[in-house]
């Protein structure tokens, strides 16, 4: 008799518009996800566009590889709110499960060719595309329509915040998993400035959503009341450009009170934060709220607007000062307050363990067991190359694998 194959690594593909080099919650979300899963024995790679939407003009390599996570990346046309990709049905290759991030043109290409490519697909859901209120009816009736239709081909949908959770509930039914993001608490741990000092920090994209406007304008008050404010502003341009943001900062007369650092590595940002005390964010929108989990793990006093995934995270842990961005003299009164009821010494919240990488990997990990049609309770099961029927093993296996043939 012939010996049976060994089992071999799940082969997970990870599909997201944009990628590394890009940094953004959506890029950093699928490289520690994909970092962690890699580290647990799974086989990941991941599948995006060619192209960054900052700058279009410049092609990125066809192949690459961000540490143990393989690359595809593949040409796309149209706009970046729904880009095109025809490549895409190729690429998924030999992957035995398709996790899918955002709902956009993957989500729905992936759905609709599902009889075509017959992988198994999971989605995280990250805020869907109602990041802002415009077109807020159209985008309503796309998610009653098209959306609904496309989620009816996926095996599991995970909604990444409660709000989500109640968005996505009536389309996906009992295939909606609540997992809230993992976060690198480790990447910024501690990192606050080791004395109060008047500089604030955000980071994240230039994007409408964010309404960089706002928080400047909060600024312009707090500089208003005390010149020794600063602010460092730490992401990426997205809808607003570097020069747009910068002429806003002259108009208000805030040239020696606001930095603006685009691109930075993570050893740089670290650098920022220590010698910050606080963190803002006047972000009408967030599908979660990494970068406030960040600057929590780094130490750093919190006032955010009261959105909806902030009030969430305020309800259930201490230490997050909500606000209303939309009144600058309000903001800013909150902002010093906060400021003047800080310890002298930064500390680090102990709820912030609870988005460690390590457990959220491990809450996928069941999702891929739920949508290859392995119970939870049970050993594991593991997929029979090449067909949908699925096999028990004798001695359960601390990763997910598949067994050939």
């Amino acid at each position: 008799m012939s010996a049976t194959p060994a089992a071999r690594p799940l082969r997970v593909l990870h599909v997201v518009r944009q990628f590394h080099p890009n940094r953004g919650g959506l890029e950093d979300f699928v490289a520690n996800l994909g970092r962690a899963q890699a580290a647990a024995g799974l086989d990941v790679s991941v599948l995006t566009l060619d192209r960054l939407f900052t700058r279009p003009d410049e092609p990125l390599p066809a192949v690459d590889h961000l540490g143990s996570v393989a690359i595809r990346r593949i040409p796309y046309r149209g706009s970046n709110r729904y880009p095109i990709a025809p490549g895409f049905l190729h690429a998924v290759g030999a992957a035995d499960l398709v996790h899918v991030h955002a709902i956009d043109f993957f989500f729905d290409a992936l759905a609709a060719t599902k009889p075509l490519h017959r992988k198994p697909l999971v989605a995280t859901t990250h805020g869907g595309f109602f990041h802002s209120g415009a077109y807020s009816g159209l985008k309503q009736l796309w998610f009653n329509g098209p959306t609904r239709l496309s989620t009816l081909a996926y095996r599991r949908i995970v909604a990444c915040s409660p709000q989500d959770a109640a968005r996505f509930a009536p389309v996906a039914g009992k295939r909606l998993t609540l997992i809230e993001n993992g976060v690198d608490i480790d990447k910024f741990r501690g990192g606050a400035s080791p004395r109060k000092v008047k500089r604030l920090v955000t980071i994240g994209r230039l994007a409408v959503n964010k309404r960089p406007e706002r928080l400047l304008a909060a600024m312009a008050e707090l500089a208003r009341r005390d010149a020794e404010w600063q602010l460092s502003v730490v992401g990426a341009a997205s809808d607003w450009s570097a020069d747009r943001f910068m002429a806003e900062v002259t108009r208000l007369g805030l040239q020696n009170n606001v930095t603006l650092h685009l691109g930075l590595p993570d050893a740089e940002v670290r650098s920022i934060i220590g010698s910050a005390s606080l963190f803002v964010s006047a972000s009408e929108f967030e599908g979660f709220g990494i970068a406030l989990v960040e600057a929590a793990s780094a130490g750093l006093g919190l006032v955010v607007h009261a959105n909806t995934a902030f009030s969430d995270l305020a309800a259930r842990h201490s230490g997050i000062g909500l606000t209303d961005f939309t009144d600058p003299v309000r903001a800013a009164a909150d902002i010093a307050r906060a400021f003047d009821q800080m310890a002298q010494r930064p500390t680090v919240p102990g709820w912030v363990d609870d988005y460690a990488w390590t457990s959220v990997a491990a809450r996928y990990a069941d999702v891929y067991r739920m949508a290859l049609g392995q119970p939870l309770a049970d050993a594991p099961e593991f997929l029979d190359e090449g067909s949908a029927s699925v096999k028990h093993l004798e001695q359960p296996l601390p990763i997910l694998k598949i067994q050939p043939k």
